[in-house]
């Protein structure tokens, strides 16, 4: 995540070696599509919970 710039890691050469982590800009910027998802998920949670049970009961190959 770091090398993709959604984390910011800052090394600090202590005794002990300390490093610490933040979430970057461009990971905050994600927010309001987690978010949308989150909402998508609590609207259609029935709907897949349906199809899974209806795939699990077919008989398909399970994989």
């Amino acid at each position: 995540m770091e090398r993709d710039g959604l984390v910011v890691r800052t090394y600090h050469p202590e005794v002990p070696p300390r490093v610490e982590y933040e979430i970057s800009d461009l990971r905050r910027s994600l927010g309001p599509l987690f978010a949308h998802l989150s909402e998508w998920a609590e609207t259609n949670l029935e709907h897949v919970e349906r199809a899974r049970r209806r795939h699990d009961g077919s008989g398909a190959p399970r994989g």
